[in-house]
Protein backbone atom coordinates (compact mmCIF):
# COMPACT_ATOMS: atom_id res chain seq x y z
CA UNK A 1 0.00 0.00 0.00
CA UNK A 2 1.16 3.26 -0.82
CA UNK A 3 2.07 6.23 1.46
CA UNK A 4 -1.39 7.81 0.10
CA UNK A 5 -3.75 4.97 0.02
CA UNK A 6 -2.44 4.33 3.75
CA UNK A 7 -3.23 8.14 4.41
CA UNK A 8 -6.43 7.93 2.13
CA UNK A 9 -7.43 4.58 4.09
CA UNK A 10 -7.28 6.77 7.59
CA UNK A 11 -9.31 9.47 6.12
CA UNK A 12 -11.91 7.29 5.49
CA UNK A 13 -11.77 5.45 8.48
CA UNK A 14 -11.94 8.15 10.66
CA UNK A 15 -15.26 9.09 8.12
CA UNK A 16 -16.46 5.93 9.18
CA UNK A 17 -16.22 6.79 12.52
CA UNK A 18 -17.84 10.15 11.79
CA UNK A 19 -20.76 8.81 10.39
CA UNK A 20 -21.00 6.31 13.14
CA UNK A 21 -21.15 8.88 15.75
CA UNK A 22 -23.76 10.85 13.55
CA UNK A 23 -25.99 7.54 13.61
CA UNK A 24 -25.55 7.19 17.72
CA UNK A 25 -27.31 10.98 18.35
CA UNK A 26 -30.44 9.86 16.54
CA UNK A 27 -33.45 9.76 18.56
CA UNK A 28 -33.96 6.70 19.86
CA UNK A 29 -36.73 4.83 18.35
CA UNK A 30 -38.13 2.80 21.09
CA UNK A 31 -37.89 5.85 23.11
CA UNK A 32 -39.11 8.71 21.23
CA UNK A 33 -41.16 7.10 18.59
CA UNK A 34 -38.63 8.08 15.75
CA UNK A 35 -38.69 5.52 13.28
CA UNK A 36 -37.89 7.54 10.63
CA UNK A 37 -35.08 8.77 12.07
CA UNK A 38 -33.38 5.31 12.35
CA UNK A 39 -34.53 3.93 8.77
CA UNK A 40 -32.39 6.97 7.38
CA UNK A 41 -30.10 6.60 9.34
CA UNK A 42 -29.47 2.78 8.75
CA UNK A 43 -28.74 3.78 5.63
CA UNK A 44 -26.56 6.18 6.34
CA UNK A 45 -24.44 4.08 8.92
CA UNK A 46 -24.29 1.64 5.55
CA UNK A 47 -23.38 4.13 2.92
CA UNK A 48 -20.78 5.94 4.72
CA UNK A 49 -18.95 2.98 6.04
CA UNK A 50 -19.01 1.02 3.33
CA UNK A 51 -16.59 3.43 1.62
CA UNK A 52 -13.69 2.43 3.50
CA UNK A 53 -14.39 -1.21 2.69
CA UNK A 54 -14.75 -0.61 -0.92
CA UNK A 55 -11.57 1.27 -0.89
CA UNK A 56 -9.70 -2.10 0.64
CA UNK A 57 -10.99 -3.71 -1.89
CA UNK A 58 -9.51 -1.16 -4.77
CA UNK A 59 -6.09 -1.56 -3.41
CA UNK A 60 -5.85 -5.48 -3.39
CA UNK A 61 -7.06 -5.19 -7.39
CA UNK A 62 -5.06 -6.14 -10.22
CA UNK A 63 -5.71 -4.11 -12.76
CA UNK A 64 -6.26 -0.37 -13.18
CA UNK A 65 -9.36 -0.87 -14.87
CA UNK A 66 -10.30 -3.30 -11.73
CA UNK A 67 -9.27 -0.48 -9.68
CA UNK A 68 -11.15 2.21 -11.10
CA UNK A 69 -14.37 0.29 -10.94
CA UNK A 70 -13.91 -0.64 -7.16
CA UNK A 71 -13.11 3.72 -6.54
CA UNK A 72 -16.14 4.32 -8.37
CA UNK A 73 -18.24 2.35 -5.87
CA UNK A 74 -16.99 4.55 -3.33
CA UNK A 75 -17.97 7.55 -5.52
CA UNK A 76 -21.56 5.74 -5.65
CA UNK A 77 -21.32 5.28 -1.69
CA UNK A 78 -20.19 9.08 -1.21
CA UNK A 79 -22.94 10.36 -2.84
CA UNK A 80 -25.92 8.28 -1.25
CA UNK A 81 -24.24 9.21 1.96
CA UNK A 82 -24.44 12.65 1.02
CA UNK A 83 -28.02 12.22 0.26
CA UNK A 84 -28.92 10.71 3.74
CA UNK A 85 -27.19 13.65 5.40
CA UNK A 86 -29.20 15.87 3.64
CA UNK A 87 -32.36 14.52 4.33
CA UNK A 88 -31.71 14.30 7.95
CA UNK A 89 -30.71 17.63 7.86
CA UNK A 90 -33.70 18.91 5.85
CA UNK A 91 -36.02 16.66 8.00
CA UNK A 92 -34.88 18.28 11.16
CA UNK A 93 -33.75 15.31 12.54
CA UNK A 94 -30.20 16.70 12.80
CA UNK A 95 -28.97 20.50 13.07
CA UNK A 96 -27.59 20.98 9.92
CA UNK A 97 -24.45 22.64 11.52
CA UNK A 98 -23.91 19.24 13.26
CA UNK A 99 -23.75 17.75 9.84
CA UNK A 100 -22.16 20.74 7.37
CA UNK A 101 -18.68 19.57 7.94
CA UNK A 102 -19.12 16.14 7.31
CA UNK A 103 -21.16 17.23 3.77
CA UNK A 104 -17.95 19.03 3.47
CA UNK A 105 -15.78 15.75 3.78
CA UNK A 106 -18.02 13.92 2.05
CA UNK A 107 -17.83 16.28 -0.69
CA UNK A 108 -13.49 16.21 -0.68
CA UNK A 109 -13.56 12.81 -0.70
CA UNK A 110 -16.07 12.40 -3.54
CA UNK A 111 -13.72 14.70 -5.00
CA UNK A 112 -10.90 12.81 -4.32
CA UNK A 113 -11.90 9.49 -5.94
CA UNK A 114 -13.62 11.44 -8.97
CA UNK A 115 -9.79 12.19 -9.78
CA UNK A 116 -8.20 9.34 -8.72
CA UNK A 117 -10.72 7.57 -11.60
CA UNK A 118 -9.80 9.86 -14.32
CA UNK A 119 -6.33 9.00 -14.06
CA UNK A 120 -6.59 5.27 -13.24
CA UNK A 121 -8.80 5.27 -16.73
CA UNK A 122 -6.75 6.99 -18.68
CA UNK A 123 -3.54 5.21 -17.24
CA UNK A 124 -5.52 1.72 -18.02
Amino acid sequence: MSVFEQQLMDRLEDYALRIIAVYGALPDYLASGHQVAQVIGKQLLRSGTSVGANFAEAIRTHSLADKAAKQQICIKELEETAYWLRLLSKAGLIAHSRLEPLLEETSELTAIFVASVRKLRQEA
